[in-house]
């Protein structure tokens, strides 16, 4: 069972920034897609972001793409999220997710977190002023 613990999030000011990490615990993670989601208080859990197991293929929905940077450090277990330019609209919990298929062009839809095997706790991101 993979554990995922997601940090970095807090409190920032429209057009600000903040990195999001999620560490996993275990050696397999290295095989593993990984992707962002996020939930907004009444909303569904919506896709924000998702990277394969070698860091080469990244996907991003329209509402981030440019402003949001997903990454990983397979030495550390690490996936991160770069997220800049921050609106009062990307507050949410941020959930990292894990799936055991390492290629996304395995994942009939990349987009939803049925698709993903494992998640963490989630971390709080709130943009105001």
């Amino acid at each position: 069972q993979v554990q995922l613990v997601e940090s970095g999030g807090g409190l920032v000011q429209p057009g600000g920034s903040l990195r999001l990490s999620c560490v996993a615990s275990e050696r397999t993670y290295s095989t593993y897609a990984m992707g962002w989601f996020r939930q907004a208080p009444g909303k569904e859990r919506e896709f924000v972001a998702t990277i394969s197991w070698g860091g080469g293929v990244t996907y991003y929905s329209a509402s981030v793409k440019g402003r949001f940077t997903i990454s990983r450090d397979n030495a550390k277990n690490t996936v991160y999220l770069q997220m800049n330019s921050l609106k009062p609209e990307d507050t949410a919990v941020y959930y990292c997710y894990a799936g055991e298929r390492p290629i996304l062009y395995d994942y009939i839809d990349y987009s939803d977190p049925d698709e993903y095997d494992y998640w963490g706790q989630g971390t709080q991101v709130t943009v105001s002023s």
